[in-house]
């Protein structure tokens, strides 16, 4: 048995270490090739197939496909007659041979789709695909036409390489060059069904894996456009401090810069470009002293972008002008632009070395590209310039070592190797918002999964601080969370000018970093799998229609389904409606803390604090405290313990920079709660697994049921110990100081028998308690109002007076939530027959509570 065990083991190894070499000349053993015809049988599922007039076939990457050295497929070819076939566990090739260019007439696929026979043949048109992503949402307000994706409820996808540019294989810096001239055709087909998962896998084992960004990258992005000095950015940065904003980067756009002649005319540079919007010169006016301002920056934990709009090559006012001619060779007599040739490797290089390099060194850590020109580069056709910019830029910082990043456009299939992505200037209007989401997700059926945008919208003409909050509600739950806005004086993006809702937004950002081990954790499951953060929901349910019909929600990790508020709330009660399709089990309602049933749509009123999140029930989410900063280790990590079940996770950490992870730089613990039928629970957490650089030897935990009854008894590696109860959310919290990683820690927690069978009224209970206290803060104030010697009604003031009764007798907690379930209803009814109030008034007191009731 262990024999085995072992030998599994290595073949997994091997098959990992396969999936992630890049080697683009496929095993002899898994082709076919017949005359003018060659067929690379990859996967089961998946089968690259070739036809060249010359037979001259192609072993080298194209920009998409750089790795077919796969582990050999076992598959039967028969040759009868005139035809070729080619079979597998999941598809039937069937190719008439030396009958010229694949075509409907020679060549056909055949695959069983839920139990029906799909045949496909070229030219068949696919209706059914579920699209990937584009380029960019400039200006939108509201959708945009996205390309095709990888996967398609058809069953089956195309992806047509024939005209791809290929990389030359220079082990230095590989490099785009053409393909041989001649007829040809260069095809892949994907016969994946409904296996969506397994599809993405697939793809990044032939295209690439999907890069880990740093881990400051997961952290508050700070962006705006505008004209900031030196001085400015140090108050910014201090303001964020005075205000316990948590942030990791710093995002300086165009004005870091001279700008010379740049007006809002577009006069045109010798170029033909805008006038002012390249340039690599910092400006001295703003930042006297770049470096030392960077080196603060950095001291404070802060990590820094610049933006770069490139296309006018290096004009002859810039720093580094003479040094880059002289290098290329480039005659200044006429003081003319240096042209942008980044398609030219000599070129490339010159520009890193000299004009890009020196400020890196200066302490810039990665750069926001910003190309909005010429889409097809002018030199190299078929080369997408918006692709290629993403791949020198990131393979740059590469080959210099690190962890690289990268804020850009999407280019095309085989960009998800060169992430994070810039959507783009969208409308700051809920239209924009309640699209983005469907558009995040969307985009990890092509593998980019990290698309940045700009939270609050880049172009408002009337700002709207309840837009802006459920804006950065979705930014914690996004792959990327960066608030950005254009150089207006009516865009404002820091919370602190918004009174109102300051606290709520806070409260978002909190919440983002508080996430992190769990969005961390999905990040690599995203490297290894193919699959992103933010995914459709039919990716987990695919012969569900409602997976492909509730296009406003998304999984979020493994574990949440996140639904965010894109419309505006009740302009009376404040509340907003959500509709949200919850799959078969039970999920738990992460704000309200009530646990509903699924297979069903369910629709919910949401306080402005408020989002739909559901998270599978007995799910563990591991959790950071109260950081302000991803840079600096967490001594303590929480384990937040859903109710409704067992379940089990592996938390994923590792130095969070350098490349390491994709060998054996990382560590994983996993953690699992076992809960019995009389609902005792025992969480495990087993000793760490492997390790990396800076890794800490000890840490404390803090484990956390939500919407639980106080228990009865809980002991720590079987010694008696305490925990503390609190009524926000109806949670208890169990304390375990510093413990070695390599030692296993079990945690037991005996419920109180009293509450067995009212969990129903516990979870009526959370959602109670968490709208009751600004319920009772409003009612005091209208009945102040009215007469200031008034006393609130009895009714409400007991009911407020339950949460501390909670907190300060735990044990009584049982018979506090059944009083709270039994007087909320006639104490609502008191509230609305208030006299001297106003019925609206009144009406937006009693709705939240009559919502959770």
């Amino acid at each position: 048995m262990n024999m085995n065990y072992r030998l599994i083991s290595i073949f997994l190894l091997l098959l990992s270490l396969s999936a992630r070499s890049q080697n683009p000349v496929a095993n002899p053993a898994s082709q076919v090739t017949i005359g003018s015809a060659r067929f690379t049988i990859l996967t089961p599922s998946l089968i690259r197939m070739e036809w060249n007039e010359k037979a001259a076939f192609e072993d080298k990457a194209s920009l998409v496909f750089i790795n077919r050295n796969l582990p050999v497929t076992p598959f039967q070819k028969k040759e009868a007659g005139e035809f070729l076939e080619i079979k597998t566990t999941h598809l039937t090739l069937r190719y008439k041979k030396n009958a010229g260019k694949f075509s409907k007439d020679n060549l056909k696929i055949t695959f069983t789709l839920n139990g029906r026979k799909v045949d496909w043949v070229p030219g068949l048109k696919d209706s059914l695909n579920l699209k990937g992503t584009t380029r960019t949402l400039d200006q939108t307000d509201g959708d945009a036409k996205l390309e095709d994706g990888l996967l398609s409820k058809s069953g089956w996808t195309l992806i047509d390489d024939s005209n791809q540019l290929l990389f030359d294989g220079d082990k230095d810096w590989n490099w785009a060059t053409t393909r041989n001239e001649g007829d040809k055709q260069d095809w892949y087909f994907f016969g994946y069904g409904h296996e969506y998962k397994k599809a993405l896998y697939d793809y990044t084992r032939i295209a690439g894996k999907i890069p880990m960004p740093p881990k400051y990258a997961f952290g508050y992005w700070w962006s705006r456009y505008w004209t900031y000095s030196d001085t400015e950015l140090r108050g910014l940065l201090n303001d964020f401090t005075t205000y316990n904003i948590p942030i990791d980067v710093l995002i300086i756009d165009m004005d870091w810069h001279y700008t010379w002649g740049l007006n809002k005319d577009w006069k045109r540079d010798m170029m033909g470009e805008p006038t002012g919007w390249t340039g690599y010169t910092w400006n001295k006016n703003l930042f006297p002293e770049p470096e030392e301002f960077l080196t603060w920056a950095h001291q404070r934990g802060v990590k820094t972008a610049l933006n770069l709009h490139p296309a006018s090559g290096i004009a002859p006012m810039e720093a580094q002008y003479n040094c880059f001619a002289k290098a290329y060779d480039f005659d200044t007599t006429g003081k003319k632009n240096i042209p942008f040739k980044i398609e030219d490797k000599k070129w490339a290089q010159i520009y890193f070395d000299s004009v890009l390099h020196p400020i890196e060194k200066q302490g810039i850590d990665f750069w926001w590209l910003d190309w909005q020109q010429w889409l097809e580069n002018r030199n190299l056709k078929g080369l997408s310039n918006t692709w290629w910019l993403n791949y020198t830029f990131f393979t740059d910082k590469q080959r210099e070592g690190g962890r690289p990043l990268l804020f850009h456009r999407w280019g095309g299939l085989g960009n998800h190797r060169y992430q994070i992505g810039f959507s783009g200037d969208s409308r700051s209007t809920w239209a924009s918002l309640a699209y983005q989401p469907y558009f995040t997700a969307t985009a990890s059926n092509v593998g980019y999964g990290y698309w940045s945008h700009d939270i609050g919208g880049h172009v408002a003409d009337n700002p709207d601080p309840e837009l802006y909050l459920r804006w950065i509600q979705f930014g914690t739950f996004s792959p990327i969370f960066r608030t950005h806005c254009s150089k207006s004086a009516f865009n404002e993006r820091r919370i602190w000018k918004f009174p109102e809702h300051y606290k709520m937004m806070l409260k978002a950002y909190e919440l983002r970093y508080a996430l992190n081990p769990y969005i961390y954790t999905a990040s690599h499951e995203a490297f290894d799998s193919g699959v992103s953060i933010c995914r459709p929901m039919y990716y987990d349910y695919p012969e569900s229609p409602e997976a492909y019909t509730a296009k406003e929600q998304y999984m979020f990790g493994g574990d949440m389904i996140v639904a965010p508020i894109t419309a505006k709330a009740d302009s009376i009660t404040h509340l907003a409606g959500k509709k949200v399709w919850l799959p078969a089990g039970q999920w738990f309602d992460y704000f309200s803390g009530g646990l509903t049933t699924g297979n069903k749509f369910v629709e919910n009123k949401y306080t402005l604090d408020q989002v739909p999140v559901f998270i599978k029930a007995g799910s563990i989410i591991p959790m950071y405290g109260n950081i302000k900063n991803l840079q600096k280790q967490s001594d303590t990590l929480v384990l937040t313990v859903i109710p409704g079940g067992s379940g089990a996770t592996k938390l994923y950490e590792d130095d969070g920079n350098s490349e390491e992870y994709k060998d054996k730089g990382y560590s994983f613990t996993a953690i699992r709660n076992v809960v019995a039928a009389d609902g005792a629970m025992v969480l495990t957490i087993s000793p760490r697994e492997g390790s990396y650089k800076g890794m800490s030897a000890s840490r404390s935990y803090e484990i956390k049921y939500p919407s639980i009854y106080p228990p009865a008894s809980i002991s720590i590696n079987g010694q008696p110990a305490t925990y503390t109860y609190s009524a926000d959310r109806l949670m208890a919290t169990i304390s375990i100081p510093a413990t070695s990683c390599a030692e296993q820690i079990e945690v037991k927690v005996i419920p109180d028998a009293a509450g067995k069978g009212k969990e129903d009224l516990l979870y009526k209970a959370a959602l109670i308690l968490s709208r009751l206290s600004q319920s009772t803060e409003d009612m005091k104030y209208e009945t102040a109002r009215i007469d200031w010697v008034a006393n609130t009604s009895d009714c409400i003031l007991a009911l407020s007076a339950i949460p501390g009764m909670i907190n300060y007798h735990p044990e009584q907690t049982v018979a506090l939530v059944e009083k709270l379930n039994k007087e909320i209803l006639p104490c609502i009814q008191t509230m609305k027959a208030y006299p001297g109030v106003d019925a609206n008034t009144l009406r937006k007191i009693t709705a939240p509570l009559e919502a959770g009731k």
